[in-house]
């Protein structure tokens, strides 16, 4: 995993940045310590809480003030837009956002860079990813690869006559929800005609993608849908962990769910029990404290001296990393088991 540089804060500088006391386009205040922002897009999943903690404790570290933001819930682009409004008026120097509309948000954010304000998008890269100055994120792809490559190697010869049911985020399409989904079934085997687009796959194995919202009910009544088109799905794939526990409750309802492979991403601590528990069969760990801490990080070094942070080799963003985690390893396919990873989740 590729490691920001640490920064050291020398008490001979001096910060000059604006405190968001007054609204946008009046007089400004001069603040003490350099803001950054953190606007994520919902404060009820732990996976951005972690993000957020994250953010808090580098900006604690570095003598940076954090300004947090969240979506009431996961499109919620209206809020994050405000947010974004209101960080450029507090001459934020920087701003870290997981955008819920990877399209909608761009404008407010060209805005912000037009002020030099650094932009880095975490977890969930923009539409185009050039809207920010860096991407800090899971290789989301590889990550949805995984956990269908596990899936594939996992069934065997079964593979070839499985029924796979997805569960994705929302409507939207946004390129995170996208990668995972194309990602698995490529890993899975399945060829995918468009990588950009959810859903146009020709694979007689694919029941159908439902959209969960990225929780759990939304996950129970994905899967209680996709089941009244096909009740033998044997192998799901879900977006995230809460889904996936919702489409195992669904599955236990009709007496499905010790023979139906379910799979995810995410790595936060729920889901990760929850694979040792055996409602996951596999999940792929991303790191979100890592994306925020160097994202807060970065933001320090370009208020310093003007540097933004480059991607990593071969790749068009900064890669904070992905593990697989299950107790059910195969052959050819590095893993970690869930006592190890408990060790390493989040929430």
């Amino acid at each position: 995993m590729q490691e920001w540089p640490r920064l050291l804060m020398a008490a001979s500088v001096a910060w000059t940045g604006w405190a968001a006391t007054s609204p946008a386009g009046a007089a400004e205040k001069p603040a003490e310590k350099p803001i950054v922002g953190i606007v994520i897009k919902t404060s009820t999943n732990p996976f951005f809480v972690k993000m957020k903690e994250g953010a808090e404790a580098a900006a604690a570290r570095l003598g940076m003030e954090l300004r947090s933001f969240a979506g009431k819930m996961d499109g919620d682009t209206d809020a994050q837009v405000t947010a974004v409004e209101s960080l450029i008026a507090a001459g934020a120097k920087g701003i870290l956002i997981t955008p819920s509309d990877s399209r909608a948000i761009v404008p407010v954010l060209e805005q912000a860079r037009a002020k030099g304000i650094l932009v880095i998008a975490l977890d969930t890269p923009l539409d185009p990813p050039s809207a920010a100055d860096a991407t800090f994120a899971t290789d989301n792809f590889s990550a949805g690869k995984l956990v269908g490559e596990w899936a594939a190697k996992t069934l065997g010869a079964g593979a070839k006559s499985a029924k796979v049911a997805l569960l994705d985020l929302n409507v939207n399409q946004i390129s995170v929800d996208v990668a995972r989904d194309q990602g698995f079934l490529q890993g899975f085997g399945v060829n995918v005609a468009d990588p950009a687009v959810i859903g146009d796959e020709k694979d007689s194995r694919i029941v159908g993608h439902d959209v969960t919202l990225g929780n759990e009910e939304g996950g129970r009544r994905a899967m209680e849908n996709l089941l009244q088109r096909d009740p033998y799905v044997s192998v799901v794939y879900a977006i995230n962990e809460p889904a996936a526990a919702g489409a195992y409750e669904a599955l236990r309802s009709i007496g499905r769910d010790k023979d139906v492979l379910v799979v995810a991403v995410d790595g936060g601590c729920p889901g990760v029990r929850n694979v040792k528990d055996g409602v996951i069969a596999a999940t792929a760990m991303q790191f979100p404290l890592v994306m925020a801490q160097m994202g807060v990080e970065a933001v320090l070094k370009y208020a310093t001296d003007g540097t933004k942070p480059k991607p990593s080799d071969g790749q068009d963003f900064v890669n904070t990393g992905v593990e697989l985690v299950t107790d059910r390893p195969v052959p050819g396919l590095p893993s970690i088991g869930t006592d190890a990873a408990l060790k390493k989740c989040w929430g």
